[in-house]
């Protein structure tokens, strides 16, 4: 793989094109704007200005359009983001690993390129995707640095990887995996990127991030795998211009903070509302939250800076479950959180997922009675537990005999508690006389509604009973 081959493709003096490929095609409930491909390129622009950068983005492109669009750019490189490997529904389960396969055949075919894959995706299955996909290189984590080290050890000449952060090549027939040590700190949202425009229209909202990694210990949770346990907060002055700048040249007014958890670093957070409440920017917003660290002091703080939406990622309703989850708070602290948002007009909804390791019927009947206790809320569940590899869950599964230890997990695999009566689980939601929107519902047609009358934001208020 690295090899002269490969360094070779293309022309390193007269070629300085590169190529940004979101591989997504998933758009339920609505698609979802490719900030971290956004990312990347604000960062190259800014560090390779002597390269052109573009986009190519599979939610509104097709394969033949991505053929013309190689033989036209001519890129000596393109970088193929992959954002899930599948649909993470076990009532509806998608791997989408062959169509990204396609994608990179296509780019292999060109064969004038040098092909990188990174994202979320591939970070949670790294050697395995490598290995399954045989692009040139792959990223793994964050991907800035490490892709612009990558460009520059290429068309420099030196071709010596072993420092890059990350990185996974093949040399001399061998797998090279690198592990990463750093960290980046201050990545910038791309204004100028023509998809805003789509995005913005059809799903009402533009994400942006405030901090990466998770220090929370979940036993089933990716976020570790991707962006590691160390907390990193971004630049807040930076946050603030991009939102000013996204709000006067776009007219946007709706963003969705995509933190793994927003209230990890409250100290962080008080000081980007207060820069938002100060530069009079009117913006509304929304961000996942546990409901631990947090006070209604806080959450009065976050509203006065625009704060209209909190998706509690909850999981269970009844202490044991959330002690078998690996959560660090009780029943008792979601009901006091949901009260907060409620007095505090905030619109709030609880993430679940029932059936998981340790779920019995017992535990999922106090799920459905305790939210009963919960007003104004929208509930959605999952149904049973995605496994994925380096997890406390994996480990559970294998000794339980749920999966083998040589399942790879690639093809979606999903933990699902046997001692619960999955037909009737339905049944017993709705009889609460909450709103339980399980994955099978489709709700996208009120949606849509809602968005041809220029409503923005998650619109899941509109579905509170």
């Amino acid at each position: 793989m690295p090899n002269f081959a490969i360094v070779m493709k293309g022309s390193i003096n007269e070629n300085k094109k590169i190529l940004l490929v979101s591989a997504n095609q998933h758009q339920d409930p609505y698609p979802v704007y490719p900030l971290g491909l956004s990312y990347i390129s604000a960062y190259l622009k800014e560090n390779l200005p002597a390269y052109e950068v573009k986009i190519f983005d599979f939610n509104f492109n097709n394969l033949q359009e991505f053929e013309v669009e190689l033989k036209t750019f001519e890129p000596r490189y393109v970088g193929v983001s992959l954002r899930n490997v599948d649909s993470v529904n076990s009532l509806n389960s998608i791997s989408f690993i062959n169509g990204y396969q396609l994608i990179i055949d296509k780019a292999n075919q060109y064969g004038k390129s040098i092909t990188v894959i990174g994202g979320a995706g591939f970070s949670i299955f790294p050697e395995l995707i490598y290995q399954t996909l045989t692009p040139d290189f792959g990223v793994y984590g964050e991907g800035e640095v490490s892709f612009k080290q990558l460009i520059t050890t290429i068309d420099d000449g030196s071709n010596d990887f072993k420092n890059i952060d990350g990185l996974v090549f093949q040399e001399k027939e061998q797998l090279c995996f690198n592990q990463r040590g750093q960290y980046f700190k201050n990545p910038s949202i791309l204004l100028d990127n023509p998809t805003i425009d789509y995005y913005w229209q059809q799903s009402g909202m533009l994400n942006i991030q405030t901090k990466r990694g998770c220090p929370y210990k979940c036993v089933y949770c990716s976020y570790p795998l991707i962006e590691g346990r160390t907390v990193r907060t971004l630049n807040p002055e930076q946050i603030v211009s991009s939102l000013i700048k996204l709000n006067q040249e776009k007219n946007i007014n709706y963003v969705f903070f995509t933190d793994s958890v927003f209230n990890i670093k409250n100290d962080f957070n008080r000081e980007l509302s207060e820069k938002i409440i100060q530069s009079g920017l009117k913006i509304k917003w929304g961000a996942y939250f546990a409901p631990t660290n947090l006070s209604k002091e806080d959450l009065r703080l976050y509203q006065r800076a625009g704060l209209t939406h909190v998706e509690f990622g909850t999981e269970s309703l009844c202490d044991e479950q959330l002690v078998n989850y690996g959560k660090s708070f009780l029943f008792e602290d979601v009901l006091e959180k949901s009260n907060f948002c409620k007095e505090l007009n905030i619109h709030y909804a609880h993430f679940l997922i029932l059936g998981g390791n340790g779920e019995t019927d017992d535990t999922l009947n106090q799920s459905f009675a305790n939210s009963q206790k919960i007003d104004r809320s929208v509930f959605f569940p999952f149904i049973g537990m995605r496994i994925y590899p380096g997890t406390k869950l994996q480990q559970q599964a294998i000794k339980e005999g749920v999966i083998a230890a040589t399942d790879d997990l690639l093809e979606p695999k999903y933990y699902l508690s046997d001692k619960i009566d999955v037909p009737s689980m339905q049944e017993r939601a709705e009889a609460t006389g909450k709103s339980w929107v399980f994955p099978d519902k489709d709700f996208n047609a009120a949606i849509s509604f809602l968005r041809k009358n220029n409503k923005k934001g998650p619109l899941w208020e509109y579905l509170v009973k």
